[in-house]
């Protein structure tokens, strides 16, 4: 198994054992502080994005560069949410839209390397 996919699983597992343990073990705590959506969006966020390094973890290298701004995003996107629905910081609401520009970079290098791809013989 190559480390492409292996993170792709790491993130994969984490996001489905985080999203539990959002809806059950923090209940109360996310509860208290009205963050449960917060928890819900970064588990989404950080599954979905699980699920593309996946399928991108299987492609030519040429994609290496989605791979990477997708990984960072999924860290810092949804790593700052986890955070701030656990502790309350709001602060950490200023580093969310970094993760977000990450995701969106991700995206827009794999636009660029398809086009590539497409073009190659």
């Amino acid at each position: 198994m190559s480390n492409p996919i292996r993170i792709a699983a790491v993130f994969g597992a984490t996001g489905v054992a985080l999203g539990a343990f959002g809806a059950h073990g923090l209940k109360s705590i996310l509860a208290a502080n009205e963050s449960l959506e917060v928890w819900r969006t970064a588990s989404s966020y950080h599954l979905l994005h699980a699920v593309v390094l996946l399928w991108l973890a299987g492609r030519h290298p040429q994609y290496r560069k989605s791979f990477v701004f997708l990984t960072l995003g999924i860290l810092t996107f949804s790593g700052s949410l986890y955070v701030l629905a656990l502790t309350n910081v709001r602060i950490l609401g200023a580093i969310t839209p970094l993760g977000g520009l990450m995701l969106i970079l991700g995206w827009s290098a794999l636009l660029f390397s398809g086009a590539k791809a497409s073009k190659s013989p």
